[in-house]
């Protein structure tokens, strides 16, 4: 059973003239509540997997399926909907609002969703920065706040709606080893507690070890899909 599911997905890129060919023909399934780590080298289409799967951009050719339903069959407004109900998605840079607090950034997913009642969504945002070790840190802005810090924001603000399938890309790509290997740990315990899929793009070995199953990229194609012991 798969809750996401990749079915011989093709991306092509065109600018006039000229095309670029990132994903060739791949196929994935997502089961609940497991962990899959994509790897491979750069310009694999790695990161343009991901972006499919978490519906930030459609394929080419292929089908995402979302519990067997398409998500080509859903309008912008019902994607976007998805994604902010769904998916949490942590990205390499962040992509944090400097205006805001890292309070305020954790809670603006849960203002879209439904929006829900503010009291609530408050004491949900501080859970999970406390969750993250950062709840003395939520009235400062990111420009307070270092690398890590603002990774582990990223991730509290990803899982502010609950979401089933948790995406990050390159999530420890940005930071030093040690960082790194605290935001892998904060991950997987994330993980375990949530119970949500965890679908991570990444180079490091020591994150992509840990998963129930990887998948190696290799010029737009799947080279190689194991489950990890």
């Amino acid at each position: 059973m798969s809750i996401l599911e990749a079915r011989d997905v093709t991306k092509v890129y065109r600018r006039g003239r000229v095309s670029l060919t990132v994903l060739q023909g791949v196929s994935l399934r997502i089961a609940p509540g497991t962990f899959v780590a994509i790897t491979g080298s750069s310009g694999a289409g790695k990161s343009t997997l991901l972006h499919l799967l978490a519906g930030l951009d459609m394929p080419t050719s292929g089908e995402v399926l979302w519990e067997d339903r398409p998500l080509s069959r859903m309008n912008d407004a019902q994607r976007a909907a998805f994604r902010n109900s769904t998916v949490g998605i942590v990205f390499q840079f962040y992509h944090l609002l400097p205006e805001l607090t890292a309070l305020e950034n954790v809670m603006l997913p849960g203002f879209i969703h439904r929006r829900r009642p503010r009291k609530p969504l408050r004491a949900r945002a501080l859970t999970l920065l406390e969750h993250v070790g950062l709840q003395a840190r939520a009235a400062h802005k990111p420009s307070q706040l270092s690398g890590g810090e603002l990774q582990r924001v990223a991730i509290a603000r990803a899982l502010i709606n609950e979401p089933r399938v948790l995406c990050c890309d390159e999530p420890t790509g940005n930071l030093d080893s040690t960082t790194g290997a605290e935001v892998t740990a904060l991950l997987i315990r994330l993980h375990q507690q949530q119970r949500a899929s965890l679908v991570v793009v990444t180079h490091e070995t020591a994150l992509a070890g840990q998963a129930d199953a990887m998948v190696v990229l290799r010029d737009g194609r799947i080279v190689s899909q194991e489950e990890l012991p």
